[in-house]
């Protein structure tokens, strides 16, 4: 078992049980990779946060030898993230946690609907205080240690040109993001 793993903080479910019904709100590869059931589905955002490629990923797209980079959450006034909100059971969360199990906490915030509407909403949060947490380093090196990695659910260039690619379908701008993919397009 990884040091890092959240599972067990994870386990306890008081925080989604309290919540009328449960909606989960992906950010990065959760925009793209949905290998989970859901009742619906819809675009959405948060507010307070960043996403950045801050978070190692020693389990998926890395190893522990080896860390890929993975998004995560960071704090920053303003700020706008984009991302899609699942409506979901709480079964799931089974498998979520397992998935995010690499320093990731769930964290309620406010999900702001593209019809106007909010709710409160499930969010995988790898804070700076957890052991996989790489932190903020040059992008060209970000880009390079991505370049370079590889876990059980493949190149961590994948996560990255995935990830691009569904925000630019969705007319989405995220500057970190699209650097990073196009560095690593120009190292091929």
């Amino acid at each position: 078992m990884l040091s890092h793993d959240t599972r067990t903080i994870n386990a306890d479910r008081s925080d989604i049980e309290a919540l009328d019904e449960i909606w989960l709100f992906g950010y990065g590869s959760l925009i793209y990779k949905v290998d989970f059931p859901y009742a619906e589905s819809a675009t959405a955002h948060i507010t307070g946060w960043q996403r950045r490629f801050w978070q190692g990923s020693h389990d998926h797209r890395g190893t522990p030898e080896q860390p890929g980079r993975v998004l995560t959450l960071i704090e920053v006034p303003n700020a706008r993230c984009f991302g899609i909100a699942y409506r979901v059971t709480l079964d799931v969360f089974d498998h979520l946690d397992h998935r995010e199990k690499n320093g990731y906490l769930r964290s309620i915030q406010t999900l702001y609907f593209g019809n106007g509407e909010f709710k409160q909403g499930v969010v995988y949060i790898g804070k700076p205080d957890n052991p996989a947490f790489l932190g903020e380093a040059p992008i060209e090196a970000i880009a390079q240690q991505i370049s370079k990695s590889v876990g059980p659910s493949g190149p961590n260039t994948e996560y990255v040109h995935r990830l691009a690619d569904a925000l630019r379908q969705q007319g989405e701008e995220d500057e970190h993001v699209f650097e990073i993919d196009r560095l690593l397009r120009e190292m091929r």
